[in-house]
């Protein structure tokens, strides 16, 4: 793997700071949430990052599916906050059953 540069060493940090502010209100707030994982290609932040819930079953997932929107609002603030825009929330938070290594 290629070394990050300096202004990707920033940004990782930055996502890894608000995706674990994030799991923790989930793992409290959300029955069955198991992780929070990300995705991101750093040239092409921050429209590549890519925020999962991975939850424990499917019947986990169902029930949470209703508050997607509220994650996902949750995130952009956070990033806002950190001066990154987000240009449409919608895309970069995501509820799954996979894992990061799936």
């Amino acid at each position: 793997m290629k070394k990050l540069s300096a202004v990707q060493v920033k940004q990782q940090a930055l996502v890894l700071n608000v995706a674990d502010k994030l799991e923790v209100q989930g793992r409290e707030e959300i029955p069955g949430m198991v992780q929070c994982w990300f995705d991101v290609e750093y040239h092409l932040f921050p429209s590549s990052l890519l925020l999962c819930f991975q939850f424990e079953n499917a019947q986990a997932l169902a029930a949470a599916e209703p508050d997607l929107l509220k994650w996902q609002k949750r995130l952009s603030a956070a990033m806002l906050k950190k001066g990154v825009i987000l240009k449409d929330m919608r895309k970069h938070l995501v509820f799954t059953l996979k894992g990061p290594d799936d």
